[in-house]
């Protein structure tokens, strides 16, 4: 093989994707080279695929002091040097730098995002020889081959410099940030205790989990207040139906009474009836979030979990590109021809046909665009393999999604009733579906359940059968989940698209949150408070925010990396320099708190038989079993103690026993599916 053009992707299967597209035959012949798979195919010339893992290249310090802080001077340098675990990317390089020897013509088609872009651009300036400038760039935003042959064939004359710039700069004040308070926190637990411990909190990291323990103080300091309602039961046409009091919520108990008392043994007059119909307009298009939010609504997905689908679903040629802000689905992407190919499958053929019967097909956008990528929508292609049931729910929903985005309004007529009962007014309400339009498309995603209404007339007297007072208390704002929390981020201009539902999945594996409604741990908020106390400003969302915003003026050649480097290491240097100087207080404040969580992952709950101690699972130094026993056994006061299985992993459930009231735990073995046990050898639910 002679000279040939060198083509580089984010990922090997969008390698064999982009190789087999381009291949003459349709089939790329497949090459190893040390553990490395790329692709030859042949065209009018040669060409190579080859693909990376991900990101092979990375900031790191350019002196290795480790547990040294401040550090503000770094290089970006293969992955293996940097990280462990990362041999594998040696390999990758080499393998590439062998390849781009012989290469005349090189081509970036990573992902047209800002990952991708940094990828393609490091790879090209160290593993291929500094082609950065030489290189050409791919864009696309569906791995089909009718949009690859197209790329290929309009190929961009070089690289998005801009777009590279942003990107680099936001890695490099990540690492920044990331480097040197995660290097503050973990210096400070393991001067004071003598032990080591991965602390980690970031530019991103620490305002969300500001948010969290933020949310979690209100929670916590919440007192409940009470109020009370009235609901009257009203026989209506032989049936019972519920109205609300106009007033509700009452804060005085006096005036509920009375408003009750005044009702009693009276009958009701229907003083007016109020109909009006109201259009839905279909569901905007997905963009990730969105899309993230809706998977963790239907399915509980959480969005790491649904990111990674996506992009599966993505490299399988199934779905555009998921990394995406956009709202938009620009008539380029040909409508008619992605309903056709959903046509063929029985599930969507009425669906299709009714759509592509429209005199036109307008899709209802929203005002979010991403320059790179539309909103995210089904290529038409079919599934080669058999998707598991995670894969088929999230194509499932972006299929129904994008055809509901082409139909028409739902519509409902909501009715108003205002009964007086001397005097005292409730309202009654009912809906019910004239027109279903785009529901009918998006379910089974949808319900909207009709509250039909008997025919009434104003002036019509109306039974009471009672008037209810229900006594109730104000109840504390809720607990943040995945979904929720990554809309308050969204919201809050913190993180990317790209980045959000890594940094919730960081805090979890932090043990900083716990729980699906998210609990902030004692090592969470003493990690927030030690930031918010010694260095606010870096941890602020109006500094993560204005970041941002300064990024995106990069993008657009209105700012230069260099002043936003300085400016973040102008902000750093005081905070770092504080973060020292109470680094024995900070120290300890850790600590303590590390040593709760550790507790708090082994206590079970509470000791039935001492009720001071609490159950925690033990490890025995002399037999080297473990069990559960009461933290009072050390003083003397309980020898409460329970067997455990002395194979797979343990873990409290937080619950107890419906048979016998004692806490359970959760027992995961290799080869068995988990299961919960209770701690009570004898409990009656353990003989039926």
């Amino acid at each position: 093989m002679g000279k040939y053009t060198l083509i580089v992707t984010e990922k090997p299967d969008a390698a064999n994707r982009i190789a087999d597209a381009l291949d003459s035959a349709g089939k790329a012949e497949r090459k190893v080279e040390r553990g490395v798979p790329y692709y030859v195919a042949k065209r009018n010339s040669d060409i190579v695929v080859v693909p990376a893992l991900g990101h092979l290249y990375t900031v790191a310090a350019e002196k290795k002091e480790k547990g040294q802080y401040p550090v503000f001077s770094y290089h970006w340098v293969p992955m293996y040097s940097a990280k462990r675990g990362a041999n594998r990317t040696r390999s990758w390089l080499e393998t590439i730098t062998k390849l781009s020897k012989e290469a005349d013509v090189f081509i970036d088609a990573c992902d047209y995002d800002i990952e991708g872009s940094i990828i393609g651009y490091c790879i090209l300036k160290y593993a291929c020889g500094q082609k950065e400038r030489a290189a050409k760039r791919m864009k696309y935003s569906t791995l089909t081959k009718e949009e690859i042959v197209k790329a290929y064939s309009e190929v961009l004359p070089q690289l998005d410099f801009a777009l590279i710039e942003a990107g680099l700069t936001r890695h490099e004040v990540d690492w920044l940030y990331g480097i040197n308070l995660s290097r503050a926190l973990t210096a400070a637990a393991k001067n004071y205790s003598g032990r080591y411990a991965t602390l980690s909190t970031g530019r991103v990291q620490g305002p969300t989990l500001s948010f969290l323990a933020a949310r979690e103080r209100s929670i916590k300091c919440f007192v409940p207040t009470p109020y009370w309602s009235i609901k009257a039961a009203l026989v209506i046409g032989g049936s019972v139906f519920e109205a609300e009091y106009e007033k509700n919520p009452i804060r005085i108990k006096e005036e509920a009474e009375a408003v009750v008392n005044a009702c009693k043994g009276k009958d009701g007059e229907i003083e007016s009836i109020e109909t009006k119909r109201l259009q839905q307009m279909p569901p905007l298009p997905f963009d990730l979030g969105s899309l993230q939010s809706e998977a963790y609504r239907l399915f509980k997905y959480t969005p790491m979990r649904t990111s990674k689908i996506a992009q599966r679903l993505y490299l399988d040629a199934l779905i555009s590109y998921p990394r995406t802000s956009s709202q938009k689905l620009p008539p380029a992407i040909g409508y008619e021809a992605i309903l056709k190919k959903l046509g063929k499958t029985r599930e969507y053929q009425a669906l299709a046909a009714e759509l592509l019967a429209k005199p036109e097909l307008k899709p209802n956008e929203g005002k979010m665009e991403d320059p790179a990528h539309p909103a995210i929508y089904p290529t038409g292609n079919l599934p080669e393999r058999a998707l598991d049931s995670a894969e088929r729910n999230v194509w499932s929903l972006v299929v129904r999604r994008f055809m509901a985005a082409f139909s028409g309004p739902s519509l409902q007529q909501t009715v108003k009733v205002i009964i007086a009962i001397n005097g005292q007014r409730f309202h009654l309400r009912g809906r019910q579906t004239l027109a279903e339009g785009w529901l009918r498309f998006y379910k089974p995603y949808v319900r909207l359940e009709d509250a039909s209404l008997p025919p009434m007339d104003e002036g019509q007297k109306v039974s009471v059968k009672q008037v209810v007072l229900e006594d109730k208390f104000t109840q504390p704002p809720p607990r943040y989940n995945p979904s929720s929390l990554l809309k308050k981020m969204e919201k809050e201009g913190v993180g990317t698209k790209a980045t959000r539902a890594g940094i919730i999945q960081t805090l979890y594996d932090r043990k900083y949150i716990y729980e699906e409604r998210i609990v902030v741990t004692d090592l969470g908020f003493k990690v927030t408070e030690v930031l918010k106390k010694y260095c606010p400003t870096v941890v602020s969302p109006e500094l993560t925010r204005q970041l941002e915003e300064k990024m995106s003026e990069i993008q657009q050649k209105k700012e230069t990396k260099e002043n936003v480097l300085l400016n973040a290491i102008e902000i750093l240097k005081p905070a770092a320099e504080k973060l020292k100087e109470n680094e024995k207080v900070i120290g300890a404040q850790l600590t303590q708190a590390l040593k709760n969580a550790k507790l708090d992952e082994k206590t079970v709950g509470a000791c039935p038989t001492c009720h001071g101690g609490k159950l925690v699972i033990v490890y025995s130094r002399k037999t080297g079993k473990r069990f559960v026993g009461c933290t009072n056994y050390f003083e003397g006061k309980c020898k409460t103690a329970f067997p455990l299985p002395q194979r797979g992993s343990v873990k409290p459930t937080g619950n107890v026993c419906k048979g016998c009231g004692l806490p359970t735990v959760r027992i995961w073995m290799r080869g068995k599916r988990p299961w919960n046990l209770c701690l009570n050898p004898e409990c009656p639910a353990k003989t039926k």
